[in-house]
């Protein structure tokens, strides 16, 4: 085999490792999932949050399933607490409760903690109640990833946590029995996917 034939051969088999291995991380790249996102479009503004299907499985799968029928649109945040969450997902503005699906069993203690512009699950004092509305944490508590058996997070604004501050500070009252609520309010326009 003369001298230029052993380095073509050389060359051939470095070019066609070097292919394989651009070929091996292009197809790890696709089978890394891209975190689905949604937009949270409200009376005071716009939030985008990203949704963690990975860790909240059965959390995030039920949230989205309220979200592509169009549940929250024309519903309120009808729990405000500034310094502690605002809530919303389960009334309109004049306190009437939308009916739901079952609920959920509960997803916590996987790696996601209530922080600062994170949503998770209300519910009752039942763990495994949850089932349409939803808060976001307008602070760091911690203390709900166990309290009570904890809350379920899911997710995490990406963008929007001034639009958490502006709801955060409204005026509240009590309305319907119910306390902390918005006196003028808050309405979720609409909830939706982001296409990517």
């Amino acid at each position: 085999m003369s001298r230029v034939t052993t380095l073509f051969s050389i060359l051939f088999s470095f070019i066609f490792i070097t292919a394989s291995s651009v070929s091996a991380a292009d197809k790890k790249m696709e089978k890394k999932k891209v975190a689905p996102q949604v937009e949270i479009v409200t009376s005071m503004g716009k939030m985008t949050a990203e949704l963690y299907p990975e860790k909240a499985p059965k959390t995030v799968e039920n949230f989205l399933k309220y979200v592509d029928s169009k549940y929250y649109d024309g519903l309120i945040f009808h729990r405000v607490i500034k310094g502690f969450m605002i809530q919303g997902g389960g009334f309109d503005e004049n306190m009437k409760k939308k009916k739901t699906s079952s609920p959920i069993p509960l997803e916590v203690k996987r790696g996601l903690s209530n922080v600062r512009g994170t949503l998770a699950m209300a519910r009752t004092n039942d763990p495994n109640s949850a089932t349409s509305q939803f808060f976001i944490n307008h602070v760091n508590n911690q203390r709900l990833d166990s309290a009570y058996g904890g809350y379920a997070v899911f997710g995490k604004l990406v963008s929007g946590l001034d639009v958490v501050d502006k709801v955060a500070s409204v005026s509240v009252g009590n309305k319907s029995g119910h306390q902390n609520v918005p006196k003028k309010s808050v309405t979720i326009k609409s909830i939706r996917r982001i296409k990517k």
